[in-house]
């Protein structure tokens, strides 16, 4: 017997040390899931930084002063425009000029304007004081003079010729300029001298056979501007023209169509003594940021006018969004190459790194005690060149992976370019270069919720109450057989779940709409007229059925019923519904998408009832059989037994139950992305369809680049999936401490 106890106790010992083990090794997993899911997260949460790596003295460059600056992908070669007129190529680590491009004047031709396009095209315009316009191109090549070593070499060009081309052929002065590349097409816009505006579209045509250029041009006079333009900005279609004056007026040129160009809209953005300094648009030239001499940031929008007497595709100007200000007066605007992001500097010497989008303002450093009057960013967005009053060019290395993400753009309302107002949008990915991420993750948790939701309505009802019957009612026999079917329904893949709503559920429904709504109705009102007609019955024949087999009689009438709502959809249609009910909801304004979340949710709640009716099953059958054998013997009825006894002991197990399924509802990714159309809608409509958080990991994370943003908040939605389950699981916990405690003295 010792022996016996002391084998008893080491079992015991094991056994208690084996139980921690395990629940301490599942906080552990826990606790590691979470950190490697906030390890991929944490990057999102940084700002930009800075590196200085180094300086280039302009003095042995040239005479000019600045005005534009050029950096190439792999960070050897610069470029950097004069107000001489001079494109300098020069090395990054050395400072050594590499090539001088120097612009061939005419006598006593002077250049009066410069205006910059869209950062991929590479073009700057030189406008002239006799009405022309040089067009140069800073670019490079790649060259592999031996095995393994890679050259990049200057490769200026003139695009439409080192002549000067005409502009305006009054000769008048050009006071501002603007170029853009359009295809096939360089479009030139211009203010001339007496505030004449005008603009030409240059095409160039290579003969077939012998090789030569000719330069086709179309001129159109647009509305003229009687203040002085500051700054002018074409959009990479040609068909919006931006500009400034000097009284601080933002103004918008339709010119869509050359020949009916309008003045659509003028805004007072900046007052006396405040000035507009800088303009530029934004990546895709879809937006526009101004800089001010106050330090001001602010992002303009066209956005499309929908009141009733606008016609169509007309814009106005507004005000999207602000940035952290700077100290001094803004002196140059440089966007990112291919994200809605941009670089300004100040007289202050300050230098900004803001984000459109986000709204975000990364960095902000005093890189000299000098006006900064130019600056650069790479094309790969790790450098940016600066370049002071003094003529001393700050080089920088640059981090700002993850720009386009925080707090405000993942969970407010973001105003996107194209949009009217401030919405919620999932849409991670274009075929358009010029694509601005949208990156909301609210149309994602609403629909995980929706779909739980649905799922939980059609599954809680039938899951509970046949939990209850069966575990209470149900003679034993037929529980033998109900219990463990239902509990083998749970090993069905929710993979063919999905496949059979997508292919059969779907279609069946939206052919037989109304057998949803007759089936709710009829199904609950056949079950009460038959056990009315039941309870009629003479006593002898009622008690022919032994008690618990009731249930049996019940199979026909669902068969039948069922049987006969789908034969009377047709009818039911064209009596009520002009003979279509899914016409009919689409002419009130309802929308109906074949694969929704009523299909989800009929299909998910079968995935969802074997789990919550087998814990609440077992939960009603244990409950102690001197509780509902002494409520019958003080004359309760069984029912009585049931609502009063029964179902109050066995609530937590019963809520259990439901915490649980709403966690598989919760989880759930195969039936969502087969059964409904997968579009991140922000409703809940039960007749459209959602995407929900697992399902959009699972549709996106094989195709998106590793460490990339997109990446990144993939991982977040799951970070969130997992906070949600987390959460929801913890207060079920804590509910269903407080249900035991209150009826553990039944």
């Amino acid at each position: 017997m010792a022996k016996r106890r002391r084998r008893r106790y080491l079992a015991d010992g094991a056994a208690r040390w084996m139980v921690r083990a395990g629940g301490g090794g599942v906080v552990i997993a826990l606790t590691l899931i979470f950190v490697y899911l906030f390890s991929e997260v944490f990057p999102l949460l940084r700002g930009a930084s800075l590196d200085e790596v180094g300086t280039i003295q302009t003095s042995s460059l040239g005479e000019g002063r600045g005005v534009v600056l050029g950096l190439e992908r792999y960070g050897e070669i610069g470029m950097r425009y004069t107000d001489a007129g001079e494109l300098e190529f020069f090395g990054l680590e050395t400072g050594e000029l590499l090539q001088r491009t120097v612009l061939e004047l005419p006598e006593g031709v002077s250049i009066t304007s410069i205006g910059q396009g869209e950062p991929r095209s590479r073009l700057v315009a030189f406008g002239l004081s006799d009405g022309t316009a040089v067009i140069l191109k800073h670019d490079s090549e790649l060259n592999f003079p031996e095995e393994g070593v890679r050259e990049v070499i200057p490769a200026p060009d003139f695009p439409l010729g080192s002549e000067p081309l005409v502009v305006d052929p009054e000769g008048r002065a050009l006071r501002a300029i603007a170029v853009q590349q359009a295809r096939d097409d360089v479009g030139v816009a211009a203010q001339m001298g007496d505030g004449s505006m005008t603009l030409v579209r240059f095409r160039v045509r290579t003969g077939f056979l012998t090789g030569e250029r000719e330069v086709q041009r179309q001129h159109w006079d647009l509305p003229r501007h009687e203040a002085d333009l500051t700054h002018l900005e074409l959009s990479a279609n040609l068909w919006n023209l931006i500009g400034t004056d000097e009284a601080g007026d933002l103004i918008y040129w339709d010119i869509a169509r050359p020949t009916q160009a309008l003045l659509r809209d003028r805004v007072r953005v900046a007052s006396s003594p405040e000035r507009i300094t800088e303009l530029a648009f934004l990546n895709g030239t879809f937006s526009v940021v101004l800089g001010t001499s106050e330090g001001r940031l602010s992002q303009w929008f066209l956005v499309r006018d929908e009141s009733e007497d606008a016609g169509d595709n007309v814009f106005y100007l507004a005000e999207a969004r602000e940035f952290t200000q700077h100290e001094g007066a803004i002196t140059d605007i440089k966007p990112e190459y291919n994200r809605k992001g941009f670089v300004a500097v100040d007289d202050s010497g300050g230098l900004g790194i803001h984000y459109g989008t986000s709204s975000r303002t990364l960095a902000m450093e005093q890189i000299s005690d000098q006006p900064l009057v130019a600056v650069e960013v790479s094309p790969v967005n790790n450098m940016i060149l600066a370049e002071d009053a003094s003529g001393l060019l700050h080089r920088f290395d640059l981090w700002n992976e993850h720009p386009e993400s925080s707090l405000g753009a993942l969970w407010n309302r973001v105003w996107y370019e194209g949009r009217s107002k401030p919405e919620f949008v999932w849409q991670a990915s274009s075929g358009s270069d010029s694509f601005e991420p949208k990156y909301s993750m609210v149309p994602l948790t609403l629909g995980t919720l929706k779909a739980a939701f649905f799922a939980m309505l059609f599954a809680m009802p039938l899951a509970i109450a046949g939990a209850i019957y069966t575990a209470y009612f149900m003679t034993p026999k037929i529980r033998g057989v109900v219990k463990p079917t239902i509990e083998v329904m749970e090993a069905l893949p929710t993979v063919i779940l999905g496949f059979l709503a997508g292919l059969w559920l779907a279609p069946f429904l939206e052919n037989h709409l109304p057998v949803v709504f007759t089936t709710l109705i009829g199904l609950p009102l056949s079950f009460l007229l038959i056990a009315f007609a039941y309870a009629q019955l003479p006593r002898s024949l009622r008690t022919r059925v032994p008690p618990g087999w009731e249930a049996v009689i019940l199979l026909p009438v669902i068969g039948l019923v069922v049987w006969g709502m789908v034969e009377l959809s047709p009818i039911i249609e064209i009596a009520f519904f002009n003979g279509s009910m899914r016409q009919w909801f689409t002419d009130v304004g309802i929308t109906y998408d074949q694969r929704n979340a009523l299909v989800v949710g009929i299909a998910m709640g079968f995935a969802v009832i074997p789990t919550i009716f087998s814990i609440a099953e077992d939960a009603v059958f244990t409950v102690p059989k001197h509780l509902t054998q002494g409520s019958l013997a003080l004359g309760a009825t069984p029912w009585q037994t049931v609502t009063r006894v029964v179902l109050l002991t066995a609530s937590p197990g019963i809520f259990s139950a439901v915490m649980i399924g709403f966690g598989r509802a919760v989880g759930e990714t195969m039936i969502v992305l087969m059964a409904t159309g997968n579009s991140p809608v922000l409703n809940f409509n039960i007749f459209e369809g959602m995407r929900t958080l697992s399902a959009n990991i699972a549709v996106e994370l094989p195709e998106t680049a590793v460490n990339s943003t997109h990446f990144r908040i993939l991982f977040l939605a799951g970070l969130v999936l997992f906070a949600m389950t987390f959460v929801v699981n913890t207060i079920a916990e804590i509910v269903r401490q407080r249900l035991r405690a209150r009826y553990s003295n039944l």
